[in-house]
């Protein structure tokens, strides 16, 4: 996998055999935890900068993309490693960004964002012209259960779509072929952070573990259920040790925006919580290292826990729904309710369900970037790209389009408008007054979506 960028050598000079391959120079920009996570380890594997005889070293650069969801430290540290030190990450806005793919020279970049922001950034890229421009790959950190056709689209016009399974590689090709696009980009992998030891189970121990999301449920009564209903489990299993997975503490974002956080809700339990009842946090694998059953709505936790073998159930107590996600697990075996799992039931996984999914229990994961490893290695090999060409335009979708541009402050013809922040000595100049006017601004959203619009959404209900 050769870089496109790497310098020349002189005739007269030839390269010795024994020298390494230049290094592969890959960037990946996230807007979230979650999509950090899930865009610097796919960048680990497509880069195969492992050490692996004959594929070049890959020096990966992380930029956060300012925004709402913008992670935390401390959110950085929890995702695990990811192969980059927190300390060589940095945040940029869209057009520090396209600035820094001009004057860097990137091999690959690596848009582990949501949709609008990959289409954004899509534009932006076409429209520096660059003579030698990066393989541009995107792809989804998780399940895909709502908005399939309105994702997929705006992350056309990358040169390769990741696909976390068959199904969803299926699913993704119908959409841009139903509307007449190049479903080429389409490419079959897997979750990029699949592992850990398989299940065993150790004598004494019984561990449940809920994996908690931000955004579903939404409503603070179907929240409360849930966290019910764990305690009321806890109680009614002493022996057994039951946890709550949580994703941030209050005041963080994540992918998803969470109103009604289950450590506020914790507070206001009637009864307490039971001693056998902890609140956790902490990277994802390690907490299933600890697992005997894991419990969920419709948690990507879910497709690494049966990677593993964990025992999983995923609840039915709110319905099965389209809103829920846990509708993606129909079929799947592992669709149960609390009065089931009180009971000692333990749900048993489909075989064919699971082969379609990408969780890759039966051994073959190590294979499962293969593919898009070859093509990304095609495109890198090609002396020049064509500039990207998203299925949206100005003419395909006028009234649609230079809104998503407009919110990472680009015109409708990808360039940044005028007054887009930007590197150079003038925003080094600016910076601490607008870190400080960025935090302020977070705190205030954070506030009123965690306090405000629940009071609000109470108002509009009498």
């Amino acid at each position: 996998m050769p870089p496109r960028h790497s310098n020349s050598t002189s005739p007269a000079e030839p390269e010795s055999t024994d020298a390494p391959p230049p290094a592969l120079r890959v960037a990946v920009l996230a807007d979230s935890d979650t999509r950090w996570k899930w865009g610097a380890l796919t960048a680990r594997r497509l880069a195969s900068g492992d050490g692996r005889a004959g594929t070049p070293r890959a020096e990966i650069s992380g930029l956060l993309l300012r925004g709402r969801a913008t992670p935390t430290p401390r959110q950085l540290a929890e995702v695990g490693d990811v192969g980059i030190a927190t300390d060589r990450v940095r945040e940029v806005t869209a057009a520090e960004f396209l600035h820094t793919v001009r004057d860097e020279g990137y091999d690959l970049v690596v848009l582990a964002l949501v949709g609008g922001a990959v289409q954004a950034m899509l534009h932006g890229l076409a429209a520096l012209r660059l003579p030698a421009r990066p393989v541009v790959v995107t792809g989804y950190v998780g399940v895909v259960y709502e908005k399939l056709a309105d994702g997929l689209l705006l992350r056309h016009g990358a040169d390769v779509v990741l696909a976390n399974s068959r199904h969803d590689a299926e699913r993704f090709r119908a959409v841009y072929e139903g509307v007449g696009a190049d479903a080429s980009a389409v490419t079959e992998a897997a979750l990029p952070f699949l592992g850990g030891a398989p299940y065993t189970p150790e004598p004494g121990r019984d561990t449940v573990v809920f994996a908690a999301q931000p955004s579903v449920p939404a409503s603070r009564a179907d929240r409360t259920y849930l966290l019910r209903r764990l305690v009321e489990h806890a109680r009614l299993h002493p022996g057994r040790e039951v946890l709550l997975k949580l994703r941030s503490k209050p005041g963080e974002h994540t992918t998803h925006i969470e109103e009604l956080p289950y450590q506020r809700l914790a507070e206001r339990l009637p009864g307490g919580l039971p001693p056998n009842f902890r609140l956790v946090y902490g990277h994802m694998g390690e907490v299933l290292d600890r697992t005997d059953l894991l419990v969920t709505v419709s948690s990507t936790a879910a497709l690494e826990s049966l990677h593993r073998r964990i025992p999983t159930a995923v609840l039915t107590d709110l319905g099965v729904r389209e809103t829920l996600g846990n509708h993606h697990f129909i079929g799947s075996g592992l669709l149960t309710s609390w009065d089931h799992l009180d009971g000692g039931a333990h749900p048993e996984p489909d075989e064919h369900w699971l082969s379609g999914q990408g969780v890759a229990a039966d051994g073959g994961y190590d294979a499962a970037y293969d593919t898009a490893r070859a093509r990304v290695a095609a495109l890198l090999a090609k002396d020049r790209l064509p500039g990207p060409a998203p299925y949206y335009t100005p003419a395909t979708a006028p009234g649609y389009l230079p809104g998503i541009l407009a919110r990472h402050h680009l015109a409708p013809d990808g360039h940044p408008l005028p007054g887009a922040p930007a590197t150079g000595e003038t925003g080094r100049v600016r910076g601490a007054v607008r870190e400080a006017v960025r935090d302020a601004a977070r705190g205030a959203y954070r506030h009123g979506v965690q306090r405000v619009a629940p009071v609000i959404r109470r108002m509009g209900e009498l």
